[in-house]
């Protein structure tokens, strides 16, 4: 069985960079969804950049402003399959 000989200052950079990563494609990929942009949920999608184009996602494109990221009782509209 093959075990990687990572250096231990390796796994404490890695892992809060990993949740860092999944928690803004989370945001941005469900605010995506939410607003029908399914050219951008597909590129976010396949895409990682850990993390920097999901926020310029979010604030730009999504014209979201810091405290609206986390509101749940948005005015945009909602796209209807």
């Amino acid at each position: 069985m093959y075990t990687f000989d990572l250096p231990m200052w390796s796994y404490i950079i890695i892992i809060p960079l990993a949740v860092w990563s999944l928690f803004w494609k989370a945001m941005a990929l469900w605010h995506a969804a939410k607003h029908g942009s399914k050219f951008w949920f597909v590129f976010l999608f396949l895409v990682n950049t850990v993390g920097i184009l999901d926020i310029i996602y979010l604030i730009i494109i999504g014209k979201l402003k810091a405290g609206a990221l986390f509101d749940n009782s948005s005015d945009a509209p909602v796209a209807k399959v």
